[in-house]
Parts: C-alpha cells; sequence; structure tokens
C-alpha cells in the first residue's frame, strides 16, 4: 500500500473513531439527562421552623448511582440529583454513593434475566478505562477511583469514610465548621465479585463497606425481588454474609427477593440494611418490604432506607416519603429506619439533594418530634456506622 494512502486511511479511521466516541459520549450525556430527573411543579414551602431544624441536622442518605454518569462531583451539574455543591446546600453530612456494575435491558420490576447489559455501553460511551468494559469488578474498582479522586481534589469538602477512627474524625470537623461532606462506598449488586469470594478482600482494600448481594436480577448469591427465579439465599451466598461480617462490611438486602431476605436474615450476626426500598404497608409492590422483613431488620440492629420515588412511596414529594417512614417506624421502631433515597438511579426524584428539607417538614407535619426527625434524617445511621464500621 502506498504511504500516502495509508496515511489518508489510518487518518480517515482515527476521525471516525472520534467522532464515533463524541456520538457516544453525548448519547451517555443524555441519557443521564432523560432517566435522572426532577419531577416538575411548584414544590410546598418549608416552614422556617422546619428550616431551621433541618439545618441543625446530621443529615444522611444510604444511596446515591452517581458515580455512574460521567459527572464531576466538585462541580454544580445541571443535571441528575447528586454533587457535592447540592450536598452542602442540602445539609448532607453523610452520602452514600452505590456502585452500579450491570443491568439488564428492558429493565422491569418483575422479571429479569443477567443476559444482557446496559452497563458495557455506557462504560464505553463514556470513556471509561477499557479494562472495565468487560470486567464488573474492574467497574466497580473504577468507580470507588472516582470518589477518591475527587475527595482528593476537593480541598478537603469531601470526605471518603472507612473506619470509625474517620467517622469520628469527620464528626469533629463538623463540630467546628460547616462546608463539607462525606461518602461511604456500597456495592449494588455482588456479582461484581466475578464468581471470587476473595474479591471481597479487593473490594474491602478499595474502600467498600457495604455490599448488597443482588441487584435486578437473581445471581450465584441470591434470588432478586426482580428476577427469574426469585429463590434464597445460595451456599456461596452464605458464605459471603459470613466473610462480610468478618470484615466488618455491611450488608445491603435492597432488590433481594423475600425469600433472600428470610435467609440472610437468619443467618446474619450484625447490623443488615436495605438501602433503598419502600414499605407494602403504604405501597404494595414486589419492591417494597413487608413488615416480616422491617422486624427482621430491626432484630439485628440494622436500618431500612424509605426511597423518594414513585414505586417506593406512591407518591411524589416529601409527605409520601414521611408516610412510609411513620409506617416503618411503627413496625420496625425508631431506631431502625432511615433516608435511602436512589438519587440518580434512573428514577425521577422529586427533588435534588438541595431538597431534602422538604422531608424535614413532612415528618414534623406527621407528628414526629424533632429528637425523632433527627435519627430518621441521619441520627441513626451515624449511630450505626460508629459501631459498625471496621
Amino acid at each position: 500500500m502506498a504511504p500516502l494512502l495509508k496515511a489518508v486511511l489510518i487518518t480517515s479511521a482515527v476521525a471516525l473513531l472520534i467522532v464515533v466516541g463524541a456520538f457516544l459520549f453525548l448519547a451517555a450525556d443524555a441519557t443521564d439527562r432523560r432517566v435522572n430527573t426532577i419531577i416538575p411543579g411548584p414544590r410546598p414551602a418549608v416552614s422556617d421552623a422546619a428550616r431551621r431544624l433541618h439545618e441543625r441536622l446530621l443529615v444522611a442518605d444510604l444511596h446515591a448511582d452517581t458515580l455512574l454518569w460521567a459527572r464531576n462531583l466538585l462541580d454544580r451539574s445541571a443535571r441528575g440529583h447528586v454533587d457535592v455543591p447540592r450536598l452542602l446546600e442540602g445539609n448532607v453530612a453523610l452520602q452514600a454513593f452505590t456502585v452500579v456494575t450491570k443491568t439488564p435491558r428492558n429493565l422491569n420490576l418483575e422479571s429479569n434475566d443477567d443476559r444482557s447489559d446496559n452497563v458495557t455501553l455506557l462504560a464505553m460511551a463514556q470513556h471509561w478505562p477499557p479494562a472495565t468494559w468487560f470486567s464488573l469488578k474492574e467497574r466497580a474498582l473504577y468507580q470507588a477511583r472516582r470518589l477518591d479522586t475527587a475527595a482528593a481534589r476537593s480541598e478537603g469538602r469531601l470526605t471518603v469514610l472507612r473506619s470509625r477512627s474517620d467517622l469520628a474524625a469527620y464528626r469533629q470537623r463538623r463540630r467546628t465548621g460547616r462546608g463539607i461532606t462525606a461518602g461511604l462506598l456500597g456495592l449494588e449488586g455482588a456479582h461484581a465479585l466475578e464468581g471470587d469470594t476473595g474479591n471481597l478482600d479487593v473490594l474491602f482494600g478499595a474502600g467498600f463497606r457495604m455490599v448488597g448481594l443482588v441487584h435486578f436480577f437473581d445471581n450465584e448469591l441470591g434470588g432478586s425481588a426482580h428476577g427469574v427465579g426469585k429463590g434464597g439465599l445460595t451456599a456461596k451466598g452464605r458464605d459471603v454474609v459470613r466473610r462480610l461480617e468478618e470484615q466488618r462490611m455491611l450488608l445491603d438486602l435492597a432488590h433481594a427477593s423475600p425469600a433472600t431476605i428470610r435467609d440472610a436474615l437468619a443467618v446474619a450476626t450484625r447490623p443488615v440494611v436495605v438501602s433503598h426500598t419502600g414499605v407494602r404497608g403504604t405501597c404494595d409492590n414486589v419492591r417494597n418490604l413487608d413488615d416480616d422483613a422491617l422486624r427482621g431488620v430491626a432484630r439485628t440492629g440494622g436500618l431500612v432506607g424509605i426511597g423518594f420515588w414513585q414505586t417506593a412511596v406512591c407518591g411524589t414529594g416529601g409527605r409520601a416519603v414521611a408516610r412510609a417512614i411513620g409506617y416503618a417506624v411503627g413496625v420496625a421502631g425508631i431506631d431502625h429506619v432511615a433516608l435511602g433515597s436512589d438519587f440518580d438511579g434512573a428514577v425521577a426524584e422529586p427533588f435534588d439533594a438541595t431538597g431534602l428539607a422538604e422531608i424535614t417538614e413532612a415528618l414534623l407535619a406527621e407528628g414526629f418530634t424533632e429528637a425523632q426527625v433527627e435519627q430518621v434524617m441521619g441520627g441513626n445511621v451515624f449511630r450505626l456506622l460508629s459501631e459498625a464500621l471496621p
């Protein structure tokens, strides 16, 4: 081939790759804007009393999928629900960043298998490292590095919590100044272990401190509420639960089938969380917890994080969230209920991280005392982490 022709072909191929890459990146950006929305319309006013209370709280949220999307955590974004500036404006003291590694195409609540994967194309489109394109473990590690990088560049505004000593030091900083927030790494679906329970050590080293067994499909550890078989905890799943407890990593039963929840609660010896859910008592569907599950989580000393989206609470605002919280408190007790927004989880939310005072207002309207509001809005999470982290 003539050198000139070869050069032209190479240049054309590179140009094509650039164009295709740019198109895919724009498509991923458009997807983010389309799926991580805020429900339009006027929001209820927040009283001065509720706002003053909210500013005194240690607010904590157990679930956000923000790391899946190509945004700079340190910059205020015009899309999605979470970034550091909005966490600070909403007085969020702790945000759990929960890592998604695989979701099925045509995702639905009732029945999904594991034969397809939306995240592969998203990883390519968002220019993730090639190692992440076909490895779920590498996707988890990459998103963990993104959080660490943001914290390192934040000039102290963002701290990643890995231990009780980290938590104690962070709380001391909060007592002497504002303008700071913290993150906790969680994993949404232990299929990211890629069949090797030894990878829990790798994930622990990367900072993960909360691990969900399943997401939207059944895996070798147990059944999903949205899977095909919806079975219970497997022998390998029991081994993972045991190893999580040995490493003082929190077990997250969000998205688990009723059988998996029952089996996991039967073998758990440490507190268990359900990071984001609703309750069937106010919103009856397969996604949400029944009363037995609420009581079972409470018996472990754990927490149920109440979500904000329509399927979780059968409503579109703080009052619906507060009603679900009230029901959960009535069954599980005030010490065992928290927030689990599912921000940036491809759901429409009533507000972003700046709007959490609306829940404070709604809880007061539901008859919660200020002390009870303090527990639900974050106090319970901080208490649990002070006991459960390594």
